[in-house]
């Protein structure tokens, strides 16, 4: 499953882990991503949404 909401685009992004002394270390964080049933433009279809977008309202759930 790709890790990208197809309503905003929110996807992987890239950081530093930091530890107590102070070193530095490669990671990311990943988005909460649900795959919902949407009503997209009249007809039901499986999306990627974040859960920022489906607790906004920007995803029209379908039943």
């Amino acid at each position: 499953m790709a890790r990208v909401c197809d309503v905003c685009g929110k996807g992987k992004i890239f950081g530093n882990k930091v530890t107590f002394s102070n070193k530095k270390s490669s990671r990311s964080w990943l988005p909460n991503i649900r795959r919902v049933r949407a009503d997209v433009n009249g007809t039901v279809k499986r999306i990627n949404a974040c859960t920022r977008c489906l607790r906004s309202g920007y995803v029209k759930r379908a039943l």
